[in-house]
C-alpha cells in the first residue's frame, strides 16, 4: 500500500515537471515571437519609415494625364518645316467623381446653348441613355417585380436591369425630345465618353465667344474648362500632303481597329495618333508626352510633370524639288490630255532617288479627274502597272548568268513564230543582226525571246514548239525579285503594294511575255528601286523617306540628333561585275547611240543612262467590270551622270495612248516629263553642267 502511494507521488511530481517545462518552452517561443514582431515594427516605424511612406504615397497616388501634347515637327532634307502645329482654342470637360447625374444633365442644358455642336451624329443608344439619366423614376417602372426579385437571388444583375430599361424606352418617348433636348443629350454624351478621370475635348477650334463664355463662367460650370489645343499646319500647302499622312482628332481618338494595340502601349481612348502614312509610321517619334497631374481631392489637380512636344523628324524629300515635280506633272498631264488618243489617259508619276543611299528626293503622281488635277502619289507604292521594256536590264542579266547569251553576241532580229501562237516581233520589225548593246538601245523584243528560249533549254527555229519549263520562269522571276520587282521594297511606310504576279505558270508562251515586261506588273516604286540598283552597280537598297530624328525643343531650333538613317542593303545582285557593267553600257547606248530609243528623254549635258518602255495595257471603258480596250503604257527609268550617278528617275504614264484608234499617234508625255524634271533637278542641285 505504501509502495503504491509512493509511485503515485512520483508520477505527480513528473507531471508537474513536464508541465513546467512545456510552459517554459511556451514562454520562450512567445518571447521570441514578440521579439520578431517588435523588431519588425521597429524596422517599419523607424528604420524603413521613409521607404514605406513612399510606397504608401505611391499606392494612394491617382495620376491623371492632360490632353495630347503637340506632335513633333516634320522637316525636309534642307530643314524647311513642312508640317508644324498651331494653337487651337478648345473646350474640355473633366468629371468630378462626386458630381451627380442630375447635375451633369443640368450642366448639359446650361452649356449646350452656348456651343455650336452638331448633334446629327447622336446615336439611338446615346439618346436612350440620356432619357434614362433624365427620367430615372419613370424608367424604374419598366422593370417588373419579378425581375427585381431575380436580382436578389443573383439570377440577374443591376447591369441587366439597366439594359432592360434602355431597351424598353419607346420610340414615342424618344420623339418627345426637342432640339434643345437633343443638343443637351449630345453634350451629355461628350461629357461621359472614355474613362472617368480623362479630360474630354468637347469642342476643338472653339470660337472666341464660346471660349470666352466657358472661361468667364468656369467657377460655375463644374468640370468645364478652356485649353489651348493644337492642330497640324502645312506651310507648303498640299505639296506631298497625302504621303505626310493624317492625325486623328481628340473626338476621333484611337482608330477602332487598332484600339487594343494602342491601349496596351499606354494610350488613352481619346489620344490623338497618326492615322496614315508618315504620321502613322513614325508615331513613336512624333507623339508628344502629355502633362501629368495628381488628384489631390475629389476635383482639384496638381501639375506633376509638364507636357512635352514630340520629337522632330527630317525627311529625305526636298520640298522645293517636290513642288517643281508636282508643277511639271500638273502641266504635262493637262497638256497631254488635249492630244489625240489620250481618251483613257489620266495620270503620270515620278520618283527621284539617290541611288547610293536609297533616299527618296521627290515622289509625285498627278491625276486628272474631270477637269481637275488631283494628287495621286500614294498609287506609286500601292498600285501596279505593266512595265514593258524597262525591265530588260534584268532579263539580259539572266541571259548572261545562264550562258544563254555571251557578251557581244549577235542575233538576227526577226519576227518569232512559235507553234500555236501568232508572230511576236520587236516594236520595229526586222532590226537585222544586232548584238546585246543594240538590243537594249533599240529595245529588241526578239533578242530577249531567243535568249529566253535558250534559258528554257531549247534553240529557236521558226514554228517550233516551246516546251513548258517551270525552272525557266523561276530563274527570271528570282532575278526580277532580286531587283525588287514583285517583292516588298522595304520603304518606310505602313503599307505598300507588291504588284501582280502569276499565281501559277501554265503557258510556255508567257515566258516570252515575261522577258519583255508584259507578264507581271509592278509598282512604280519597285521600278525606281530596280533602276537605282543598276545605277549603283548591284546593291538593292531600301528606299526611305526618313533621314533624321531630333529631340524636341521649346523654340524653333532643331534639337540634338537622336537617329540618323543609314543606307540599308537588302541584297546584292547575283551576277558578275562584267555582266552588270555590260547592262549599264546598254543603258548608256539607249540614251546616246544612233537610233537609241532614249534619245531626247534627258538632256545630253547630264550624261544619263536609262531605258524606255512601252507595254500593252487594258482598260474597262464602260465600267461593267470587263476589260475591253487595249491601251499603251509608256515608262522610263534612268540615272545620271552615267559614270557617277547622283540621281535615279522613274516616270510612268499608264494608258497614254491606244493602238485601236483611227489616228496613229502616241503621246510623248513621259518624254516631256522626264526631260523637264531632270533639267529642273540639275538646275537646282548643280548650277554648272
Amino acid at each position: 500500500m505504501s509502495t503504491l502511494r509512493l509511485n503515485q507521488k512520483e508520477k505527480k511530481i513528473n507531471y508537474n515537471r513536464i508541465i513546467s517545462r512545456r510552459f517554459l518552452i511556451f514562454l520562450v517561443v512567445l518571447l521570441l515571437l514578440f521579439s520578431v514582431v517588435g523588431i519588425k515594427l521597429y524596422s517599419v516605424m523607424i528604420v524603413k519609415k521613409d521607404e514605406y511612406k513612399s510606397e504608401l504615397k505611391e499606392l494612394s497616388y491617382t495620376k491623371v494625364e492632360g490632353t495630347s501634347s503637340p506632335r513633333g515637327r516634320i522637316y525636309d532634307r534642307n530643314y524647311n518645316i513642312i508640317v508644324d502645329n498651331k494653337a487651337v482654342k478648345s473646350i474640355t470637360y473633366k468629371k468630378d467623381k462626386k458630381i451627380s447625374t442630375s447635375r451633369m444633365i443640368e450642366l448639359a442644358y446650361l452649356v449646350s446653348p452656348h456651343l455650336e455642336l452638331s448633334y446629327s451624329s447622336l446615336t439611338d443608344r446615346a439618346k436612350r441613355e440620356f432619357y434614362l439619366a433624365k427620367y430615372p423614376d419613370e424608367c424604374k417602372k419598366k422593370i417588373t417585380q419579378k425581375e427585381n426579385e431575380k436580382v436578389k437571388t443573383g439570377e440577374l444583375s443591376t447591369t441587366d436591369l439597366e439594359e432592360f430599361k434602355i431597351e424598353r424606352i419607346t420610340e414615342e418617348e424618344l420623339a418627345t425630345f426637342t432640339e434643345v433636348d437633343l443638343r443637351a443629350a449630345y453634350l451629355y454624351y461628350l461629357m461621359n465618353r472614355g474613362y472617368t478621370y480623362d479630360e474630354k475635348v468637347i469642342k476643338e477650334e472653339a470660337t472666341d465667344q464660346e471660349y470666352a463664355y466657358i472661361a468667364e463662367h468656369n467657377s460655375e460650370l463644374d468640370g468645364f474648362n478652356t485649353v489651348l489645343d493644337w492642330e497640324r499646319v502645312y506651310p507648303y500647302g498640299d505639296t506631298f500632303r497625302s504621303v505626310l499622312g493624317t492625325v486623328s482628332t481628340t473626338t476621333q481618338g484611337l482608330p477602332a481597329e487598332e484600339k487594343d494595340e494602342y491601349l496596351a502601349k499606354g494610350y488613352a481612348l481619346n489620344d490623338r495618333v497618326g492615322l496614315s502614312y508618315l504620321e502613322k509610321e513614325y508615331e513613336e517619334y512624333l507623339k508628344g508626352e502629355k502633362a501629368e497631374y495628381q488628384v489631390v481631392n475629389s476635383h482639384e489637380l496638381k501639375l506633376v510633370k509638364e507636357g512635352k512636344r514630340g520629337n522632330d523628324i527630317v525627311l529625305s524629300i526636298d520640298i522645293k524639288l517636290q513642288q517643281e515635280v508636282e508643277r511639271i506633272l500638273t502641266e504635262q498631264v493637262l497638256k497631254a490630255k488635249s492630244e489625240p488618243n489620250t481618251e483613257y489617259y489620266d495620270h503620270s508619276s515620278v520618283v527621284i532617288q539617290d541611288p547610293n543611299t536609297g533616299e527618296i528626293l521627290a515622289m509625285a503622281s498627278k491625276q486628272l479627274v474631270g477637269d481637275k488635277v488631283v494628287d495621286n502619289t500614294t498609287s506609286i507604292f500601292l498600285l501596279p502597272i505593266t512595265p514593258g521594256s524597262v525591265v530588260k536590264g534584268a532579263s539580259m542579266l539572266v541571259a548572261y548568268n545562264t550562258g544563254a547569251v555571251k557578251i557581244g553576241e549577235y542575233m538576227l532580229d526577226e519576227c518569232v513564230k512559235i507553234a500555236g501562237a501568232p508572230e511576236k516581233c520587236s516594236s520595229v520589225n526586222n532590226l537585222g543582226r544586232i548584238n546585246d548593246i543594240t538590243a537594249l538601245a533599240k529595245s529588241s523584243n526578239v533578242y530577249q525571246f531567243k535568249a529566253a528560249i535558250r534559258v528554257n533549254g531549247q534553240e529557236y527555229s521558226r514554228g517550233m514548239k516551246l516546251n513548258f519549263n517551270q525552272s525557266a520562269f523561276d530563274i527570271y522571276r528570282n532575278m526580277y525579285h532580286s531587283f525588287g520587282l514583285g517583292v516588298a521594297t522595304g520603304i518606310d511606310l505602313p503599307s505598300e503594294g507588291l504588284g501582280y504576279g502569276a499565281k501559277q505558270d501554265t503557258n510556255s508562251g508567257n515566258l516570252l511575255d515575261f522577258v519583255m515586261g508584259q507578264y507581271e506588273s509592278y509598282t512604280p516604286l519597285q521600278l525606281s528601286q530596280y533602276v537605282s540598283t543598276i545605277a549603283n552597280g548591284g546593291s538593292r537598297l531600301a528606299p526611305h523617306l526618313l533621314k533624321e530624328v531630333h529631340e524636341s525643343t521649346e523654340d524653333a531650333s532643331l534639337g540634338k540628333t537622336i537617329l540618323t538613317v543609314e543606307r540599308e542593303v537588302l541584297n546584292t545582285i547575283d551576277t558578275k561585275p562584267e555582266y552588270m557593267a555590260r547592262v549599264k553600257e546598254g543603258f548608256y547606248a539607249v540614251m546616246h547611240s544612233s537610233g537609241g530609243y532614249g534619245r531626247g528623254y534627258i538632256d545630253d549635258r547630264w550624261d544619263a543612262a536609262g531605258k524606255t518602255g512601252t507595254s500593252q495595257s487594258f482598260v474597262d471603258t464602260d465600267g461593267n467590270g470587263v476589260i475591253d480596250t487595249e491601251t499603251i503604257t509608256s515608262s522610263f527609268v534612268g540615272y545620271a551622270p552615267a559614270n557617277n550617278p547622283v540621281m535615279s528617275i522613274m516616270v510612268t504614264s499608264p494608258n497614254s495612248s491606244h493602238p485601236n484608234s483611227s489616228r496613229d499617234y502616241a503621246s510623248l508625255v513621259t518624254l516631256h516629263i522626264t526631260k523637264e524634271v531632270t533639267n529642273k533637278f540639275f538646275e537646282m542641285y548643280y548650277a554648272q553642267p
